[in-house]
């Protein structure tokens, strides 16, 4: 039986592919920033932060690091307005993929403080820091340093997870090669076609987060 590819469809329905890689990529920045960040917090709190919130942000590494990240995003959209608390679909997806980076980030942000020589933290007592300074100034750059390329291929795989907010509707990459195949009936072309985009938004996104390696950590560059 053969079969005939059939790409003509790309020009009608050129405008929701192009939605959908904008909707992916504002998820992968907002995801990413602030995920990093809630990340970069957490591990303080797990490594150098006050005993008392040790126990909460724990729970919260283990529960999103040992659950679906499906089960998270529809907890959100489907869970949170039982609360009275009411979310857009691109609203809630950017908030599953924070708090899901975040938990990641978290454990690997953490290996790289507790790689850090004690020298470093001695250091900053020597010179009157408090903790909080001290991971600010002396701990936290060297740290990112070590964990990099980790933590760019943990971004990259969450941007590739970032599929499924299609199952709330959010009209991402997923979604329009969703509705494409439902119009044209070509699923395979469809199909094709978007992996052959996350492919390359991948690679793009590697290549970023190198560029921006490289501009934070210049002498790791250098090498």
């Amino acid at each position: 039986m053969s079969y005939h590819f059939e790409f003509g469809w790309l020009l009608q329905y050129y405008p929701e592919i192009i939605k959908g890689i904008l909707v992916t990529l504002e998820l992968i920045a907002i995801g990413g920033v602030l995920g990093i960040s809630l990340g970069i917090f957490s591990a303080w709190v797990r490594a150098l932060g006050p005993t008392w919130l040790k126990p909460v942000v724990a729970i919260y590494v283990e529960l999103i690091r040992n659950t679906p990240f499906l089960i998270q995003l529809f907890f959100i959209f489907f869970g949170l307005p039982s609360l009275g608390l009411k979310l857009s679909e691109l609203t809630a997806a950017n908030l599953a993929m924070v708090v899901n980076l975040g938990a990641y980030s978290c454990e690997i942000i953490r290996a790289g403080i507790q790689a850090t020589p004690k020298g470093q933290f001695e250091a900053g007592e020597s010179l009157a820091m408090t903790r909080f300074e001290t991971f600010r100034h002396v701990v936290l750059v060297p740290s990112l340093q070590r964990i990099w390329p980790a933590l760019s291929s943990q971004v990259v795989i969450v941007m590739l997870g970032s599929s499924v907010v299609s199952q709330i509707a959010a009209e991402d990459l997923t979604f329009a090669a969703n509705f494409i195949q439902s119009r044209t009936f070509r699923a395979f072309e469809a199909y094709i076609v978007s992996t052959s985009i996350y492919l390359a938004l991948a690679i793009l996104l590697r290549q970023v987060l190198a560029v921006v390696g490289g501009f934070i950590f210049p002498r790791r560059a250098a090498r």
